[in-house]
């Protein structure tokens, strides 16, 4: 089966693939693979030192009784200033475990929801002829785009370049496209080659 996905320029609409722009919006799918992304991206290296690692602290500081103060076996006990953490963080792993069909599943559900919600724009072709953030800034608002992901076929230095000075706009190519930066934007752009390989991706 096939959909239909309108071009912003032109009027007319390609057929795309029901399987990558026609699914159901599996909320919960799409919820654990970007918790799962972000958690992938957690160092998980903070580490701290318990009493047994601090240095110092091998004899009791005061006899136990007698001196009218708090009894202490130790200077690095916990509650001193000083002292090693009572329960110290260690390095972990925050990784979840999500195979390859649930993640690509996850990435056609949001599309096809962006498609749905017409914040899907898809053009012919997408590019600069110099990096000038001025030259983006107007093709965007001549496009009625703010907060939006532009995904293109291959890496292109001039875009990349002019997109760095632009607040709220990101340029991926489809190999760099993950389930967070389609939710992040408000808007996608998408030029017709980067759809067919998105199609071809998710197959």
């Amino acid at each position: 089966m096939a959909t239909q996905l309108k071009l912003q320029q032109g009027g007319n609409s390609i057929e795309v693939s029901e399987k990558t722009f026609g699914r159901e919006f599996n909320e919960a799918l799409v919820h654990q693979v970007v918790t799962a992304y972000m958690a992938a991206g957690r160092a998980g290296t903070k580490r701290q030192k318990s009493k047994a690692e601090v240095r110092g602290g091998g004899i009791k500081p005061w006899k136990q009784k007698g001196g009218g103060r708090a009894r202490a076996g130790s200077i690095r006990s916990p509650i001193w200033v000083g002292g090693g953490r009572a329960f110290a963080a260690r390095p972990r792993d925050f990784s979840q475990k999500v195979n390859r069909k649930m993640y690509r599943g996850a990435i056609a559900a949001l599309l096809s929801e962006l498609a749905r919600l017409e914040r899907l724009t898809v053009v012919e072709s997408f590019g600069l002829e110099a990096p000038k953030t001025r030259m983006l800034a107007a093709k965007l608002k001549e496009l009625g785009l703010d907060d939006v992901l532009i995904v293109v076929e291959a890496y292109d230095e001039k875009l990349e370049l002019a997109s760095r000075n632009l607040h709220g706009v990101t340029v991926l190519p489809v190999t760099a496209v993950d389930p967070v930066s389609l939710v992040r934007h408000e808007r996608v752009l998408a030029t017709v080659g980067a759809v067919r390989m998105l199609e071809e991706k998710l197959a």
